[in-house]
């Protein structure tokens, strides 16, 4: 089985066969975890850092009339916080949108990873600046797209972020566990103009969705129209390298 979590550090620093030993060592013995569930709720103590190796999970807030938003997804290879532990309590929850292949991580286990091989350090560091400006995004998405670019420009990001782990097939397909509640709950819409807008995608050749697959059927037209830029995916290794040669004026 491949190991998504290597897959993806290894695009934001390059790592070596001792790095790559210690990540595996860090992934061991994960555990299936049923949809629907929930890792960790707001409120709880958090003392294990999780990991996905399979399935799809979400940040969620649930407010006071009992609505839910949904703040970010979660995909194989993704940390639910590298610094998690360091809170006294969650100011949300992580859910399960998906079966899942869950590994939990002591902290000490990561710690001691990360400063014995300053490349996994960095490695994660990149990856919590990378979800930082997705949160940026989903903001502009929300305050600024109407709800035809807003949809189309998450399919863009999460097109993006599955190729990046290898998951999208060559006809430009890949699993999206999502209901039309759940993209409304993202993106502020209800479910009805989820639907509307998913018809209109389709009408326009710019998608089909089946069985919880999506298929895109035209990246660049489906890009176009909402404005999608990948700039604040940062992909590849070579910028990260590069800066910190430029700004630490020393080797790494």
């Amino acid at each position: 089985m491949s190991n998504a979590f290597i897959t993806k550090l290894c695009r934001y620093a390059p790592l070596g066969d001792n790095e790559i030993a210690a990540l595996e060592k860090l992934s061991r013995n994960p555990r299936r975890w049923a949809s629907g569930r929930d890792l960790i709720r707001e409120g709880q103590r958090p003392e294990i850092v999780f990991m996905l190796l399979e399935g799809w999970a979400y940040r969620y807030k649930i407010l006071k009339d009992g609505s839910r938003h949904i703040l970010a997804y979660l995909v194989p290879g993704d940390v639910c916080d590298i610094h998690i532990f360091m809170l006294d309590e969650m100011d949300h929850s992580i859910g399960l949108l998906s079966d899942a292949l869950v590994v939990e991580i002591p902290p000490k286990d990561l710690m001691a990873a990360m400063e014995k091989y300053p490349a996994i350090q960095r490695a994660l560091w990149w990856a919590t600046l990378v979800d930082e400006a997705t949160l940026r995004e989903w903001l502009v998405n929300i305050g600024q797209r109407d709800s035809f670019e807003r949809i189309a420009h998450l399919f863009c990001e999460m097109w993006l972020r599955m190729q990046a782990i290898g998951l999208v097939n060559e006809d430009e397909s890949f699993d999206l566990p999502l209901t039309q509640v759940e993209i409304g709950d993202t993106m502020g819409l209800t479910a009805v103009h989820v639907n509307r807008t998913l018809q209109r995608l389709r009408r326009e050749e710019l998608i089909t969705l089946d069985n919880a697959r999506l298929t895109i059927l035209d990246p660049k037209r489906l890009a176009a129209v909402s404005g999608f830029r990948p700039n604040y995916l940062h992909r590849g290794t070579e910028p990260l390298e590069k800066r910190l040669r430029e700004r630490l004026g020393a080797p790494v």
